[in-house]
């Protein structure tokens, strides 16, 4: 069955065989719905996978591993190639698909897509790029008459788990690299959207991937997750998700290679030197793009006081301009949250810090899973909407004088990821940069810019490995020393 079919029956015909287990397409005897969080309409029934099918899956990768672990690289950069070539042409099932299953806006469906294609096609080329280097063994008394070098050779068998927010690029992140590393993976997608990344996979398999070297279990992570991480046969888990997660994965694991990233809680610092019309439109949309569920999305914002009463107005004013509605819609700004309850969430969240004397400046209100753009000011640093991440359409705004004061504030923080300042003053630019502790630094820029090649991961406790194309290879690697004593 090609893509176009599968993806059809994916979204229309409800298919069940969704458990990728040495080339094969299974079902089970347990399925779970996909919803259209919109409408709620069911998209799909797909299989749960359960621990049989975990030794199965990693059997097939570890098979698949010793039989292609010295496969060319210029072989496994033509299957990542071809299937972003694939993706490219579908563009628009691919984007519809996201919408339908996440309630992405399709505008912002299609810039997914996009980034997709990216991300494999960096993929491909990283993976003939991933060279070591000579040893100078001759450089310390006892390593004369040596010569040598290391290479970088795959891992094995890699975990990888990925969330709902980005269900199609965040699976491209990790498989992406993972076979151009040489390794063979088990994916287990976002089971609220799986539908997008299980089109994928056919996307690669459609493009020559051999059997076994990428096998996928869908369902509920309770059923099978914890044999699956701690399998003695995988070398690697690489998860993007929420913390209590992680904790659990890190505690199964066991003694294994680890790369995780766990949210953060983005921090924008607006300075009066700054071009005051550009910082709201950037912060406008890094707040509420992808309906705030984005780990880099805009969270807080302290501003300057001279321009805060600005600021406020017109990140007021089109914050309410923002249209919510039907994901499809090319008119619509903003969807659904995932399901009715992370809205419902939100929407105590603000309740609470409202009641607390946070003050409402647009929003507020939920219509299903539909949580409209919200801004608040007053809010007390403890309240979850400032010291937890919300994962959801609210920003809170908060006035500062003292620019160390509010950098600290900025820092107060158990997860980060990236951090951004506006200015037109290189000094104070320079200053905010080194100061905040993050991963990233955007100047002039939202927290929710990323290129797909630049490093990507945490700081502080959610600091465990790199995402990013070029780096996730080289976490995907290890070293490997030849060394010929003449």
């Amino acid at each position: 069955m090609n893509l176009a079919v599968k993806a059809k029956c994916l979204v229309a015909s409800k298919t069940e065989a969704t458990l990728l287990i040495d080339g094969q397409w299974l079902s089970s005897d347990k399925t779970m719905q996909i919803v259209n969080p919109f409408d709620n309409a069911v998209l799909a029934n797909v299989a749960c996978a359960n621990e049989s099918h975990v030794a199965l899956a990693v059997a097939s990768a570890k098979r698949a591993f010793e039989t292609y672990k010295h496969q060319a690289s210029s072989e496994r950069a033509q299957v990542l190639r071809g299937a972003a070539e694939l993706i490219a042409e579908r563009l628009e099932l691919f984007a519809t698909t996201i919408a339908k299953e996440t309630g992405k806006p399709i505008q912002a469906a299609r810039k997914e897509v996009t980034r997709c294609v990216n991300t494999l096609t960096l993929s491909a080329e990283e993976a003939t790029r991933l060279t070591g280097e000579t040893i100078k063994f001759d450089s310390f008394a006892g390593g004369e008459n040596r010569i040598g070098h290391y290479d970088l050779v795959p891992l094995g068998v890699v975990v990888a788990i990925t969330p709902f927010n980005d269900p199609l690029n965040l699976a491209a992140h990790k498989l992406g690299p993972a076979l151009a590393a040489g390794n063979s993976v088990i994916l287990k997608p976002s089971q609220q959207a799986p539908l997008s990344a299980l089109m994928l996979v056919e996307a690669l398999l459609e493009a020559g991937l051999p059997t076994g070297r990428i096998n996928v279990l869908t369902g509920s992570a309770r059923d099978f997750a914890n044999p699956l991480v701690a399998s003695k046969d995988v070398a690697m888990v690489t998860y993007t998700g929420g913390e209590a997660s992680g904790k659990i994965i890190a505690n199964k694991a066991g003694i294994k290679k680890l790369a995780m990233e766990l949210g953060a809680n983005s921090p924008v610092i607006v300075m009066d030197d700054c071009d005051l019309e550009k910082a709201v439109a950037s912060c406008v949309s890094g707040s509420f793009w992808a309906v705030g569920q984005n780990c880099i999305g805009v969270q807080r914002i302290y501003i300057q006081e001279r321009v805060y009463d600005a600021f406020k107005a017109e990140f007021a004013k089109q914050t309410c301009a923002l249209s919510v509605g039907d994901p499809l819609s090319d008119a619509t700004d903003v969807g659904p949250m995932i399901n009715e309850t992370e809205a419902k969430r939100i929407e105590s969240w603000v309740s609470t810090a409202i009641s607390n004397g946070a003050n409402l400046l647009a929003g507020g209100q939920r219509e299903g899973a539909c949580y409209s753009p919200t801004a608040l000011e007053c809010v007390d640093e403890s309240e979850s909407l400032v010291c937890q991440e919300a994962f959801g359409p609210v920003v809170s705004l908060f006035k500062f004088t003292d620019l160390d004061e509010t950098i600290a504030l900025a820092n107060n923080i158990d997860f980060s990821i990236h951090g951004a300042v506006f200015t037109n003053n290189i000094n104070t630019a320079m200053k905010v940069s080194r100061e905040l502790d993050v991963a990233g630094v955007m100047v002039n820029d939202s927290t929710d810019y990323r290129l797909d090649a630049m490093p990507f991961g945490g700081a502080k406790r959610g600091s465990l490995g790199r995402e990013g194309v070029k780096f996730a290879i080289r976490e995907m690697s290890q070293t490997k020393v030849f060394c010929m004593h003449l």
